[in-house]
């Protein structure tokens, strides 16, 4: 027992020793969040196995979030997911800031998005022209929500009152959708707002050309009837103003829009109501 004594205090302060030399310090547990796969595996936590497992609605999915923040401050996901239930709620001034720290730290990925969200939801136009510019540059033939960075970029521009600036960035939309062998298929939406921006220019020929083709692939669209109906209209063609207005109105009541997964939440430019055709139809003498 007495020779096995001092073997066993040896063994103790080597243990202590080795202990102080490998400490668990807050900068080791900081550079774990600079690995993707740590990242994952709280994503995985706190988001796959947790927050998407209930409503967005559901004050845990904020908590599920903030949770993955705290234990990882630097992941943009987190910040983009805890903000989107705000978003969609109409709650903008607090979810902007959320998705303002998701670009700071993943512009590549969330640039675009806010771009989105700022000519969608809070309608700054001037602002999500600036993010679709600047994303742009990182990635010139990307597209958001379905959609090339252009055709938002000519939505805002049309709400500014900029038309050249909207008929050239649907120009580009229209370019980019063809693609580099000319065979591609513009997005009625597209062919939408490129006849709202020349009728707006007043040309009108041009205008009907693209509304017409957009009705070509939509025939229900309500607002591409209904801005055909404006044009036929100024031009004193009454019989085909009541036409596209009855067909504008048809298509509304029988629930057809623009075919936009967003338009739950928020109303797109140059969105029509019920009301827009029922004045419409008052002022052509319906």
């Amino acid at each position: 027992m007495g020779k096995s004594w001092p073997l066993f205090l040896s063994l103790l302060a080597l243990a202590r020793l080795g202990h102080c030399q490998h400490p668990a310090s807050p900068k080791a547990a900081a550079g774990d969040c600079g690995s993707k796969a740590y990242q994952d595996s709280l994503v995985a936590r706190y988001l796959d196995r947790g927050a998407h497992r209930i409503s967005y609605l559901s004050p845990r999915w904020g908590q599920y979030c903030d949770s993955l923040i705290a234990a990882c401050p630097n992941i943009a996901y987190a910040y983009q997911q805890k903000a989107m239930p705000l978003i969609k709620c109409g709650e903008y001034a607090q979810a902007m800031p959320l998705i303002d720290k998701a670009v700071a730290l993943d512009a590549n990925r969330y640039l675009a998005y806010r771009g989105f969200l700022k000519c969608i939801f809070t309608k700054d136009y001037a602002g999500a022209v600036t993010d679709f510019q600047r994303v742009a540059k990182l990635k010139p033939n990307g597209r958001e929500m379905d959609h090339t960075y252009s055709f938002f970029e000519g939505a805002c521009e049309l709400e500014l009152g900029h038309y050249k600036r909207a008929e050239t960035a649907f120009a580009r939309d229209m370019a980019l959708q063809r693609g580099t062998d000319g065979q591609g298929q513009t997005h009625f939406n597209t062919l939408w707002y490129a006849g709202v921006v020349a009728a707006r220019q007043k040309q009108y020929a041009q205008a009907q050309t693209y509304l017409q083709q957009c009705l070509k692939a939509y025939p229900q669209h309500p607002e591409a009837n209904y801005h055909l109906a404006l044009i036929y209209q100024a031009q004193g063609q009454t019989a085909l103003a009541r036409q596209h207005l009855d067909a504008a109105q048809r298509a509304l009541i029988g629930g057809y829009r623009l075919n936009e997964d967003n338009i739950f939440y928020a109303n797109y430019p140059e969105q029509i109501t019920e009301y827009e055709v029922t004045q419409a139809m008052k002022e052509a003498g319906n």
